[in-house]
């Protein structure tokens, strides 16, 4: 039996797409633009030890799995094609035999994967409950201290790795983002000598934002090469009066009574069964009257698991959940003296945010690959190009929810005139 036969088997059909494999065997369309080219017996055993995307992804990161047509900083068109047609499901235990007698046992043995996965499910287990904050510290400082310089050659001079709006199609990533900062802001109805929080604060885009209006903004993230380099970026913009970010747990901020506090995409790191405590902590840090804006990646809807598939798991958000818009709303509307005042659905900004980042790592590669090796710039590649799928096509999407704190008459402090008039 061949590969391409194998592989069909895992599939459970003949491929729309082109496969070609070490053997010399192949299968699917001659001129068809993409398709996957296997190259080694290591990737092999990815692909059946692990059927599925976690598989895919093992495969390919570690090189042993090509994509054909594409590159390997922007896969979008790859992953466009193949996605409806690329979906292994678990292989019944009579087609793993089959599968097992023609490759030898060889190929399931088990063999360590590449170094850009997170901890295993279970070394993670053994070294931390789900959302403690040691582990918590440990997945954050994953993701986001994978090198500074990389970030900066995915992100652009904006430095920030949350969903741009685009106040038109034609605007760039740099005026989108700074056009997300600026609708938050206004959002809050901030104004200089307010006090502003910003929990999960990333490169300190927020706070700096804030600052260079007047605003006295204190910024926590977890990653600590985020802060330095945020506290770096604030000190040399002369913004050290008004801004400071701070190497912290948010559950170690002391300070109370802030006009607004905002949440530019850390929900979606702190568990579904932590939201009361965390909307709580928001409640009790916020003066009566104050505001908050959450800004979060979500389900379509609210019924869906809110754990990430074993790639998301794995190589990007150790631990990350997602749930529905409605229920972040309803966890809000639930803790005494809060009040939700507006929601939105910016989906779509996030599928071309993921594309301005793509065209990023592109346009960078040569310099990407060097700062942290080929295997975590196609991990990175595939991740983007993936979301933005996702983002297209509702899998996901990308909400804010505004709401603020009442006072003893229960009556909100917002703004008389909506943000977004002239």
């Amino acid at each position: 039996m061949t590969l391409a036969e194998i592989f069909e088997m895992l599939l459970g059909r003949e491929p729309d797409f082109r496969f070609t494999a070490y053997d010399g065997s192949s299968a699917g369309p001659e001129d068809a633009e993409f398709g996957l080219n296997l190259k080694t017996p290591r990737g092999t055993t990815y692909l059946v030890t692990a059927p599925g995307d976690l598989g895919l992804a093992r495969a390919y990161v570690s090189g042993d799995l090509e994509l054909i047509g594409g590159h390997p900083g922007d896969p979008y068109g790859n992953i466009r094609a193949l996605a409806d047609d690329l979906n292994f499901h678990k292989p019944s235990p009579l087609t793993m035999a089959t599968v097992a007698k023609h490759l030898g046992v060889e190929h399931f043995k088990p063999i360590a994967p590449p170094p850009q996965e997170a901890l295993p499910r279970w070394r993670r287990f053994t070294e931390g409950l789900r959302h403690s904050r040691g582990r918590d510290a440990e997945a954050i400082g994953y993701h986001y201290d994978v090198s500074n310089r990389f970030y900066e050659l995915v992100l652009g001079p904006a430095m920030t790795y949350t969903c741009a709006v685009y106040p038109d199609r034609e605007a760039t990533l740099e005026e989108a983002q700074e056009n997300k900062y600026r609708l938050i802001f206004e959002k809050l109805a901030l104004k200089p000598g307010d006090r502003l929080l910003d929990i999960g604060c990333g490169w300190g885009g927020m706070v700096r934002y804030a600052a260079r209006r007047g605003v006295h903004a204190l910024g926590v993230t977890l990653s600590k090469e985020q802060a330095e380099w945020a506290q770096r970026a604030i000190v040399d913009e002369g913004l050290d009066g008004f801004g400071e970010v701070r190497h912290s747990d948010y559950r170690d901020v002391t300070e109370s009574g802030f006009d607004a506090v905002s949440s530019i995409g850390l929900t979606e790191h702190i568990g579904v069964a932590n939201y009361p405590a965390y909307f709580g902590f928001i409640h009790d840090t916020l003066r009566p009257g104050g505001l908050f804006l959450n800004h979060c990646i979500t389900r379509p809807d609210n019924r869906t698991r809110a754990k990430a598939g074993p790639f998301i798991d794995r190589y990007v958000f150790p631990d990350g959940e997602l749930t529905g818009a409605g229920t972040v709303v309803a966890k809000l509307q639930d803790v005494p003296g809060m009040e939700v005042l507006h929601e939105e659905n910016l989906r779509e900004h996030y599928a071309m945010t993921l594309r301005d980042w793509n065209a990023h790592l592109v346009r960078n590669w040569d310099a990407a690959v060097a700062e942290v090796g080929e295997g975590t710039a196609r991990q990175w590649g595939l991740y983007m190009a993936g979301c933005r799928i996702g983002f297209e096509r509702g899998v996901v999407e990308l909400h804010h929810v505004l709401a603020t704190k009442l006072d003893d008459r229960r009556l909100p402090n917002t703004p008389l005139r909506p943000w977004w008039t002239p």
